[in-house]
């Protein structure tokens, strides 16, 4: 009789996310909001962007467009979900100062245009506009994350490296 069973493939898999804004990169742990500096959403790094426009940071499909704008979800072709979030408290703009390029279940390329977003106009009404871009699902899909070195970044650096847990079917 046979049987599936799934064990880990030996062959390392790795995914690097660049960067989906231009600006200063920061630790989670720095980001204002506990949800994100404690990290309860997941890991990852957050970015102070310097310019609103905000790009794919891997190849992947559009899972979740949140109706007020303010963060996108994406699935990676390696099954890495991926939340960028933009600013803190953005919710509350229901979509004001914010414009999307893209859909619900489009599949996008690395540095395809997601989404712009009115920096000043954030500012003007008083709301962070640090940008946490956090893996959802780290500790199942995640052996191992590197984080940039670099204190800045240039939309489409690399920005973190994932070493990807994958898992392959076998009958017996």
């Amino acid at each position: 009789m046979l049987k599936n069973v799934f064990r880990k493939r030996d062959k390392k898999v790795i995914e690097e996310l660049y960067s989906p804004l231009s600006g200063e990169v920061i630790p989670l742990e720095h980001v204002p909001d506990p949800v994100f500096a404690q990290k309860m959403m997941g890991d990852g790094l957050a970015i102070i962007p310097s310019s609103g426009k905000v790009v794919s940071p891997t190849n992947g499909k559009i899972v979740k467009i949140f109706p007020t704008k303010h963060a996108i979800g994406l699935l990676s072709d390696k099954g890495l979900e991926i939340l960028i979030h933009i600013g803190l408290d953005t919710v509350e703009l229901n979509g004001e100062g914010f414009e999307v390029f893209v859909q619900n279940g489009q599949i996008v390329k690395t540095g395809e245009p997601l989404l712009k977003v009115d920096l000043e106009y954030l500012e003007r009404k008083n709301k962070e506009i640090v940008t946490p871009v956090i893996i959802t699902n780290i500790l199942e899909k995640v052996e191992s994350l590197e984080y940039a070195a670099h204190h800045v970044v240039t939309k489409g650096e690399i920005l973190l490296t994932c070493h990807v847990k994958m898992w392959e079917k076998e009958s017996l």
